[in-house]
């Protein structure tokens, strides 16, 4: 399994969105960047990702998989978009916020620390334990 990091502006679409979508989950669409769209044609199915509020939140709230591989995303008749479909796992037991994830040394090297404007990005196995810790939150 891999894991994953999908940021999103609360305000267009946030965590209880994600959740009010249950089972069927919803894509992931709306991604206008190459590397971020590379990522997801990476995602397999029943792989975990931080769900991300940004803006003025800046924190990671809840936890949700992979449901659907890569397809094109609906909002475009571009064909070189595409997206994947996640549905909510677990509400984090604390946010984890930015501020949070960058005083703590050993996510340093966190691509949300170093390049905060990617909207889809990978997460190590050892970022996923830390941030888990850091939330209260069973990584499992």
């Amino acid at each position: 399994m891999a894991y994953w990091l999908f940021k999103s502006e609360p305000s267009t679409w946030g965590w209880d969105d994600q959740v009010a979508r249950g089972e069927k989950g919803e894509e992931w669409d709306g991604v206008r960047n190459y590397q971020a769209r590379n990522f997801m044609r990476e995602m397999a199915v029943g792989d975990r990702g931080f769900f991300y509020h940004s803006q003025k939140e800046k924190a990671v709230v809840g936890i949700v998989e992979v449901c659907a591989t890569a397809h094109p995303d609906s909002t475009t008749d571009d064909d070189r978009w595409e997206c994947v479909d996640i549905k909510a796992v677990k509400p984090m037991a604390r946010p984890v916020t930015l501020d949070m994830i960058k005083a703590d040394p050993r996510l340093a090297d966190m691509v949300l620390v170093k390049n905060s404007r990617l909207s889809v990005q990978p997460v190590t196995d050892a970022e996923w334990q830390i941030v888990c810790e850091l939330a209260g939150t069973s990584p499992d």
